[in-house]
């Protein structure tokens, strides 16, 4: 069966003639259940990136991207040669029947990105029609475009040009309103302000605020770039002098406006509107004379359209998205609401408008009565456990309506059809009533709303007006005109039709007054005046963008600082009150830092010069008005309007701060077009934003360049449903794509299902792979990708990652960029239930350095494709040139936008670039042997000499280079099958790296380097290739290199080989070499063993020889060692081990450590050490060296706070108790011994003082814990 489908759509404003074809198949699979979140459904498939299932809907849509360069202003999309097949209503499986069209509804969606464009085809592959459902399999696509016609939508709403804002200069006051209407301010007002009213001339007094709305989130509609000055009256000032009678009135927008966006009548984000008022420059804007048609009227008015509502928003269901509700009709099931409205008309019958939802397992209804009379029922349908819906929205028809009069009642009864627990919510009762245009003593609202659909000129008569001095047209609140009456009992004027107007009905008796904050007086600042300056008033581009509270500033500042100097871009801080008083009149509002963003973009000196960078520098939270407890809305973000799910719908993204085009804002499904990259930094506190701000610094510090940034580590869930064996296909596929593409990384392979799986009380456990995956983290890798099933306090059904671990990480210096593409398991904008994700990245000394993660469900097809997607783009496949993270995460959204991608965030810092080391080292000789030639196999017990060189990318020796390679050996790749543990997946072969047979350090000279070493005995005997991994890092410098060889042969037994029966040498320390066994130690100490043997150390893995720490004499769960020895640099023969202990009980523990040459002789030792709880310090072994002295000695402690800031002091005195010198420290040790603080016998004014003897004291203080303690001892001055 074939169709042809025309679609006509206005895309981007170029000239283009331009025609594209293309055919495209789909390979539709057979339907299966797949996971979303925490519910699964059983779906029809289809494989590719072109797969979208939308959760919300029940329904499947295909996108395709057109693959050719996009250049067309408006396109004819053509769909052809259309092939259907058959399928019945089982095969839909759990898609909503009533959703399927019967139409494909092709569409044409373009995005544009930084000006590169993308097209998309959207449809849906399975319609309806009279004989039941059927899917496409194939069709065929014909996009011309011919016209050079401009879309008028494709026009920004906002300006390019670079502006001063009025609060630059000149004394400043700020107020506040509530609610809309009239306002009056008296000289008694103006002095709170602090304004003297006796000294300036009220002809000169402006009023500026551009109201209470909600800015627009859509880019196309206008909003103000600065704060609008605002037409006022102010009685009296003709004679240039304010007295005590004179006042001003004006017209106030306060927080009480309907937003067709958000679908509330109340500001999501504050509770202020915010006005400004100064005295400075030329005389103030006035309000003027209402302008009237001349002609005669077509249409007379006695009667106006009053709305009123009832909202107030107290409830956030599924805390998530920006729909609250009110009212809960949980306990109290019944409850009534009071309208009036004076002068009511009766004769047009009342509409109500009544949005409610609930959430409850069973059918529920909710009854509405006006007046005691029946208007209406809202049903609502039960919810499923198996779906992420969290509650039900409904409303009543939108013609419902009833007879009204002056008081009304809305009694609204819950039915929860006998369930307790079930739970009701009220959002908004709307009624919109006829009034008669009356004055009747108070100022009120008018308006004709069926004038936009009428022409002609309307006459409004209003009768009883003799208290109503004034109507004002307050349709544009910043240019309000006026009708005045001289105590007239009516007042006629005339309007234009064809446009909604608006009124308001001035009382004398019934001004509003407005409101203040403590502090009313307003600083001056010019954000979009100096924003893209420099610090000599010149122009100059932003490269990177810091939006942060100003209490967060400093340590923002350290960033923007940092990124400077390190990665040369220039860097503005900008705190989020100074692009609030600008850019939304004082309040807060997302669209406001958006339009702060936009304004910087846009104002470029060039396209390739606009901003790349945006880091919303704090954390974020569902309310943005702190009613919540421990709220974290420290710079806001932006969620979607629907609230019912905690699935892909209701998304929370950052990337609308990125969307800068004018088709772009208002974000109902998908991004696409993001043009910024977009990080967060979770801090909460200038505490956590230091600790964060370091870790960055630290990534970048010469302690973290090590051979850990060779290492990529991947992790994949087992299979729970039969749907879930993709998750490690695709991981294992994904992995050896990075092998393949990045051949320099050592690629680790944590699939859950070729583990042993063991039963625990609270499910099914994997203790090895966590351990594993625990371990990998901690000795380091450059990313952690996992895929598979996760949740806000995990990863995987069995546990493999908890809160726990995340906090309990020490990797500093080791900072992995984690990917965890599954649900919710960094849900950051939930205060109320922090996540394992925060916590991973929260770890001040440990854990992640940033996260491409997920805050809501993610389906799971839609979470392998974008896996990949990402991964590509991150590591930059077919190039040595490598973006940042976020840049990266940007690309990939952009590629296939749909709903999926909307939950994927990046936390951390947008700028920061993975440390990938830079190309390349290379294996140039083995034995002497040029690696061009035939070398010698790495046979078992053979010692081997390696030499190599570092080089550019073009193999030229970079003969300035000196510093240390670190080289590890590979034994043949090895072969393994997963388990099929749970039934669901046929078992997979997959390879894993072999054993490392040697891990040495070697130094590099001019560019070259050589070392040797000693093949173990327990490499496996059959010849194969092996791999040799190199990383290189240059002396005192920031710069390093990576390379590898997998050329060589490694198998055979050296036949030759020397005999060695001598057994390894080792010695044994706890976190340092000053630790004396039965010493103390902290709750995590580190194990150093220092070993030398003449062949060197074996960590080939053999069967029995592992390097093994056994605690207690636990022997059945010992620690392998052997990743964690590195040889000592350019000697093979002896090494250092240093392996992290974590939350050892208090008390006395022995450690039985043993270890094997290559030979194969073991050597086996002890040492005890007593744990002392870390939440006190303890000190021992303190004195002073040496003891006596003349005129120089050091002050030695031990303590069991290794690794933490400690503050020391030091007070030296007589024997009577007079201080003579006092030294304050703060001191860092690795180990438990301090020797740092010194001190040459002079007093505090630098006098040498007497020969004799002196006590001193010594204490120590947690700057962590402030815990603190305190020992005396004696000293004695020759």
């Amino acid at each position: 069966m074939r169709k042809i489908l025309l679609a006509y759509l206005c895309l981007i404003p170029f000239v283009s003639f331009a025609q594209i074809k293309g055919d495209a198949v789909i390979e539709w699979t057979d339907k299966k259940e797949m996971s979303y979140g925490d519910f699964k459904v059983i779906i029809p498939q289809f494989t590719g990136n072109n797969f979208h299932y939308d959760a919300s809907q029940k329904a499947l849509l295909y996108t395709l991207k057109i693959k050719e360069p996009i250049s067309f202003n408006e396109a004819k999309v053509t769909i052809t040669n259309v092939t259907y097949e058959t399928i019945t209503t089982s095969q839909l499986g759990d898609l909503a029947s009533e959703n399927i069209p019967k139409t494909i509804n092709a569409s044409l969606n373009v995005s544009i990105s930084r000006d590169i464009r993308d097209a998309f085809i959207n449809l849906s592959p399975i319609i309806k029609d009279d004989f039941g459902f059927k899917r496409i399999k194939s069709f065929s696509y014909e996009v011309d475009a011919n016209t050079a016609r401009i879309s008028q939508s494709s026009k920004s709403a906002s300006t390019n040009s670079i502006i001063n804002s009025v609060l630059a200069k000149g004394n400043w006051y700020q107020f506040y309103v509530e609610k809309s209407g009239v306002y009056k301010i008296t000289k008694t007002f103006l002095q709170q302000l602090g304004l003297d009213p006796n000294t300036l001339d009220p002809r000169k007094i402006k009023i500026y605020g551009n109201g209470g709305r909600m800015l627009p989130l859509s880019n196309s509609i206008f909003y103000p770039n600065d704060l609008s000055e605002n037409a006022i009256q102010i009685n009296g000032e003709a004679d240039g002098i304010f007295n005590n009678d004179d006042y001003i009135l004006f017209y106030a927008e306060g927080v009480d406006t309907w937003n067709q966006e958000s679908l509330t009548f109340t500001n999501l984000y504050d509770t202020k509107s915010y006005y400004y008022i100064t005295i400075q420059g030329a005389d103030g804007k006035r309000i003027a004379p209402m302008a009237q048609p001349s002609g005669s009227s077509t249409l007379n008015i006695t009667s106006f359209d009053n709305q009123q509502y009832h909202e107030v928003d107290l409830i956030n269901v599924a805390r998530l998205g920006r729909q609250w509700f009110g009212e809960s009709f949980e306990v109290k099931d019944e409850q009534e609401f009071d309208f009036n409205f004076p002068n009511f008309d009766p004769s047009t019958p009342v509409k109500v408008l009544l949005t409610a939802a609930s959430a409850a397992f069973t059918p529920t209804t909710l009854n509405v009565t006006a007046n005691g009379t029946a208007v209406g029922t809202i049903s609502f349908p039960a919810l499923n456990n198996n779906s992420g819906t969290e509650f039900y929205l409904g409303s009543l028809p939108n013609n419902t309506s009833f007879n009204g009069a002056e008081n009304i009642k809305i009694k609204l009864k819950y039915n929860n059809n006998g369930v307790p627990g079930s739970k009701g919510f009220l959002d908004n009762i709307r009624l919109i009533a006829k009034r008669k245009l009356q004055g009747y003593g108070k100022q009120f609202h008018f308006q004709y709303d069926q004038s936009n659909s009428s022409f002609g000129i309307v006459n409004y008569s209003l009768s009883n007006t003799t208290d109503i001095p004034q109507i004002w047209d307050v349709t544009d609140i910043y240019n309000v005109t006026t009708i005045e009456n001289s105590n007239q009992s009516t007042i006629n004027f005339k309007a234009n039709l064809g446009e909604l107007r608006k009124y308001i009905a001035l009382d004398a008796s019934d001004y509003y007054t407005p409101l203040k904050d403590t502090k009313s007086k307003v600083t001056n600042q010019n954000l979009k005046g100096t924003v893209l300056k420099n610090g000599q008033g010149q122009f100059q581009d932003i490269d990177y963008v810091i939006i942060t509270p100003t209490f967060l500033a400093t340590q923002a500042e350290k960033l923007a600082a940092f990124h400077r100097t390190q990665s040369n871009l220039n860097v503005k801080v900008i705190p989020l009150e100074s692009i609030y008083q600008e850019f939304s009149s004082g309040k807060q509002d997302v669209a406001a830092i958006r339009n702060c963003i936009k304004y910087i973009y846009e104002n470029a000196s060039a396209p390739e010069k606009r901003v790349k960078f945006v880091n919303l520098f704090g954390d974020a939270s569902y309310d943005f008005k702190n009613r919540i407890t421990n709220n974290t809305n420290v710079v806001p973000i932006y969620h979607a309007l629907n609230s019912s799910t905690t699935g892909e719908s209701s998304f929370a993204s950052d990337d609308f701060f990125g969307l800068m085009d004018a088709t772009e804002g208002n974000v109902v499904s998908y991004f696409g077009g993001i043009d910024i990259a977009v990080g967060r930094m979770l801090v909460n506190d200038t505490k956590q934003a230091d600790e964060m701000v370091s870790k960055v610094i630290e990534y970048h510090d010469l302690k973290s360049y090590g051979s850990w940034r060779n290492n990529f580590a991947l992790v994949s869930d087992d299979s729970d449903i039969a749907s879930d064996a993709s998750l490690q296909n695709r991981q294992n596929s994904l992995a050896n794509t990075i092998a393949s593409e990045k051949p320099f990384l050592n690629v680790t392979k944590i699939l859950l299902d070729s583990y042993v799986q063991e039963a625990s009380a609270g499910g099914s456990r994997y203790p090895k792979a966590r351990t594993d995956f625990f371990n990998a983290f901690e000795k380091g890798a450059l990313v952690f990708n996992y895929l598979g099933h996760g949740g806000e306090d995990g990863l995987s059904g069995e546990r493999i990652w908890e809160k726990s671990d995340g906090q309990n990480l020490s990797n500093q210096y080791k900072y992995p960029l984690f990917i965890t593409i599954t649900c919710e398991f960094s849900r950051f904008d939930n205060p109320l239930r922090p996540t394992a994700g925060e916590y991973t990245y929260w770890n001040p000394k440990g854990g992640a350095i940033a996260m491409i993660t997920t805050i809501r469900s993610i389906g799971q097809f839609s979470a392998e494709n974008f896996n990949d997607a990402l991964t590509k783009n991150l590591l930059s496949y077919n190039s040595n040139q490598y973006t940042s993270i976020a840049e990266a995460l940007r690309i990939s959204k952009n590629s296939n936008p749909n709903s999926a991608t909307n939950v994927v965030f990046y936390i951390g810092d947008p700028a920061l670039m993975l440390a990938i080391p830079r190309p390349k080292i290379r294996l140039t000789k083995v034995n002497d042997i040029p690696v061009t030639q035939t070398i010698d196999d790495f046979k078992s017990l053979a010692k081997m000499k390696l030499t190599g060189e570092v080089t550019d990318e073009n193999n030229n020796l970079l003969t300035n280079y000196n510093g240390e390679v670190s080289t590890t050996i590979f034994d043949k790749t090895v072969s393994r099958t997963t388990y099929n543990n749970d039934g669901n997946s046929p078992p997979i072969n997959f390879n894993v790296l072999g054993e490392t047979i040697f891990r040495g350090n070697a130094s590099v000279t001019n560019g070259q380097f050589e070392f040797s070493f000693v093949v173990p005995r327990d490499i496996r005997v059959p010849l194969a290739n092996g791999r040799i991994s190199f990383y290189s890092k240059k002396n005192q410098l920031l710069q390093n290199e990576t390379g590898y060889d997998s050329t060589i042969k490694i198998g055979g037994i050296n036949e030759n080989a020397t005999a060695d029966n001598i057994s390894p040498r080792v010695k044994l320390y706890m976190n340092d070499e000053t630790f004396v066994s039965g010493g103390t130690t902290n709750e995590s100490p580190f194990l150093v063993a220092l070993l030398e043997d003449e062949n060197g150390i074996n960590t080939a893995s053999g069967i029995g020889h592992d390097i093994v720490a056994i605690l207690d004499g636990d022997v059945s769960n010992p620690f392998v060692l052997n990743d964690y020895y590195q040889t000592t640099l350019d000697d093979f023969t002896s090494g250092t081990l240093r392996f992290p202990l974590r939350n050892l009980a208090p008390g006395l523990h022995t450690i039985t450590f043993k270890a094997w040459d290559v030979y194969n002789n073991p050597i086996t030792a002890e040492i005890q050490f007593i744990v002392v709880g870390d939440e006190t310090i303890t000190l021992t072994h303190v004195l002073n060296y040496p003891n006596p002295f003349v005129n120089y000695t050091e002050f030695w402690f031990t303590h069991n706070r290794p690794f933490e800031p400690l503050d020391v002091q030091v007070q030296v005195m007589t024997i009577t108790g007079k201080v003579v010198w006092t030294k304050n420290q703060i001191i860092t040790t690795e180990g438990f011994l301090s020797k740092e603080i010194t001190w040459d016998g002079k007093d505090d004014f630098g006098d040498k003082i007497g020969k004799g003897v002196y006590v001193y004291k010594l204490t120590v203080k947690s700057s962590l814990t402030n815990k603190k303690t305190e020992k005396f001892e004696k000293l004695v001055i020759l």
